[in-house]
């Protein structure tokens, strides 16, 4: 897998309720979860981003409350992947789970700054700063996680799964 777009860069122990303010919680449509991304922190952000895009954080991204809401508003916003110095637990799963990639590294998550333009080789762990010409290492995302992620999440690749073999 392959993912490259703009950073968006944001600091440590960005949690749930920042991502997605809790008042929104009352819908489960994506759409309208992304159109209040990051509201907490840019009450613009949502009309900002682009498809595409990159969020670059610090450390404990996405602690707080366990809700699945985070990481589809996320992705249904348009950003492709999230890099951060580390993940809270339960949004790490949520994260694979609806499909979104996550990338652990503490080099990339410090030194890489807003609208820097960024590739990622997520089969080898390596994430490139085309801007600033540089090369951070990450965790390799395992092949079942890739798999997870190309089918659009744990429903979606259940259910492909089911249909072969039943086939």
């Amino acid at each position: 897998m392959f993912v490259k777009g703009r950073a968006w860069k944001f600091g440590n122990d960005i949690d749930t309720d920042v991502i997605i303010p809790a008042r929104y919680l009352n819908t489960s449509d994506p759409l309208e979860l992304a159109r209040h991304l990051m509201e907490g922190i840019d009450r613009n952000f949502s009309r900002k981003v682009k498809k595409g895009d990159i969020i670059a954080a610090g450390k404990n991204f996405g602690c707080g409350s366990s809700r699945e809401h985070a990481p589809i508003a996320i992705k249904a916003a348009g950003i492709q992947a999230v890099i951060a110095k580390s993940f809270a637990r339960i949004f790490y799963r949520n994260a694979f789970n609806i499909g979104l990639p996550i990338f652990e590294s503490l080099e990339a998550s410090v030194k890489i700054q807003e609208a820097d333009e960024i590739e990622i080789d997520a089969d080898k762990g390596i994430i490139k700063n085309i801007t600033r010409q540089e090369e951070y290492r990450a965790n390799p995302i395992p092949q079942f996680m890739q798999e997870l992620i190309s089918s659009g999440g744990l429903v979606e690749w259940t259910k492909k799964k089911l249909r072969v073999e039943n086939y």
